[in-house]
């Protein structure tokens, strides 16, 4: 694999982002399989968990199932990425989504009790966090550097409106075809990812030297000290993980002001769920059309700062609507917080260790998740709905403002030379 910064791309200097769709064949097969596959994630996970609260009566069953999709799997966020940086991305990449395919079609034509049901979607979950790091490790090696930032743009754009389409393609599906048939389905889509992907060019792993390669374990404690050394890469990655640690609590917080504290029942908790989807949507199209204009240091910390904004004004929010205005607010946020730090990892760590450092921070980043979850429905029962999103907003605004000036001295900390986010911002 070549260079990033001397290969010559397809995708030309400054394309729209539907001219770098149908100009650049490799990046398209990877927005279509991304998209195609979130799609079925989405319906497949709102499947799950009907089927799962209809056959335990359990709300406990529920949150394991929850706990093992998205928070257990993070855990392993040090050696998922490993794959990524070790073997072939393209073959990481397809054999994650057949191996996902297979695992979804079992539990669809077996239907299994509770506890084979969670350790099939364990297994599923972690399958896709080795497959995470691939993807976001593959874009740079197929537009050009100056296309990132539109790349990363229109891939969370597609990924975020088939998360959305989903559920109501179940409901759709659901009473067709049941709950075997929308599980087959979800499966269908991860066969048809990997043929996508198969058309992807050759995709070997960058390698430091032609010497004896480390041992898995090696790499992965070499990857969690590569970040943990360069000050710039610490920053953003405790940046994004204290911000998410903080403001997670929306996800358990929303149905409790949409009940108690604005009055409403469930379609109104529905909507407000709604909100932050809408801003996401609005945020990467808005992005992908004027990308570049906007330097992405700024534009990480504008989306630490507007997504930690929108809760903590969510929480003054005197009725459904704004509330609704404030968490679409917080979605715009949060897909700039999403394409700034793609794109500044994507341009500031060397090909030898990109897989590792998203490995890490999006394990990291579920781990927030998690711990913003538990901390938070505990600050709900001491307090109040209004109170919880107040104070997960302030720490979140001051979390920003303390990123703001590590960034700043990180900067200034190099004054014989660029430093590497003022070369990211100059390339």
């Amino acid at each position: 694999m070549t260079s990033r910064s001397t290969e010559t791309r397809p995708g030309g200097s400054g394309a729209g982002t539907i001219r770098l769709l149908r100009g650049n064949r490799p990046f398209r097969s990877l927005w279509c399989a991304r998209s195609i596959s979130f799609l079925g994630d989405s319906l497949g996970l709102v499947t799950l968990l009907l089927y799962t609260a209809n056959t335990t009566g359990q709300a406990l069953a529920v949150a394991l199932l929850l706990l093992v999709g998205d928070f257990a799997p993070s855990l392993l966020g040090p050696f998922t990425g490993v794959v990524s940086d070790r073997f072939n991305l393209k073959r990481v990449m397809v054999l994650c989504e057949l191996v996902q395919g297979v695992l979804v079609a079992i539990i669809a034509l077996t239907l299994p009790s509770l506890p084979l049901l969670l350790a099939l979607v364990a297994l599923r979950a972690i399958t896709g966090q080795i497959f995470q790091p691939a993807s976001r490790t593959a874009v740079p090696a197929l537009v050009r550097d100056r296309d990132l930032e539109r790349a990363n743009s229109s891939l969370g754009f597609g990924m975020n409106l088939s998360e959305a389409l989903g559920p109501l393609a179940a409901a759709v599906l659901l009473p067709i075809v049941g709950v075997r048939g929308v599980l087959l389905v979800d499966a269908a889509t991860f066969v048809v990812s990997a043929a996508l992907l198969a058309s992807l060019p050759a995709l070997p792993p960058f390698t430091a030297n032609e010497g004896r390669r480390a041992s898995f374990l090696s790499d992965a404690r070499a990857g969690l000290g590569y970040i943990w050394s360069v000050p710039v890469v610490r920053t953003i990655g405790l940046g994004f993980f204290t911000v998410v640690a903080f403001n997670g609590i929306d996800d358990v917080a929303l149905v409790f002001l949409a009940r108690d504290s604005l009055q409403g029942g469930d379609s109104a908790a529905s909507v407000l769920y709604a909100a932050v989807g809408t801003g996401l949507l609005l945020g990467y199209a808005l992005l992908a059309r004027y990308s570049g204009r906007v330097s992405m240091v700024l534009l990480l910390l504008l989306g630490f700062g507007v997504s930690s904004a929108g809760n903590l004004l969510t929480g003054l929010a005197w009725a459904v609507a704004a509330a609704f205005a404030m968490q679409a607010v917080r979605g715009v946020g949060i897909s700039a917080m999403d394409v700034a730090t793609n794109t500044l990892i994507q341009r500031l760590v060397p090909p030898v260790m990109l897989g590792r450092v998203f490995g890490n921070l999006y394990g990291a980043v579920g781990v927030a998740a998690g711990l913003s979850y538990a901390l938070g429905g505990l600050l709900l029962d001491l307090t109040a709905p209004r109170l919880t999103f107040f104070i997960a907003g302030t720490g979140g605004l001051l979390a920003t403002l303390a990123i703001a000036l590590a960034l700043s001295r990180t900067m200034k900390s190099r004054p014989s030379q660029a430093s590497p986010v003022e070369r990211a911002e100059h390339d």
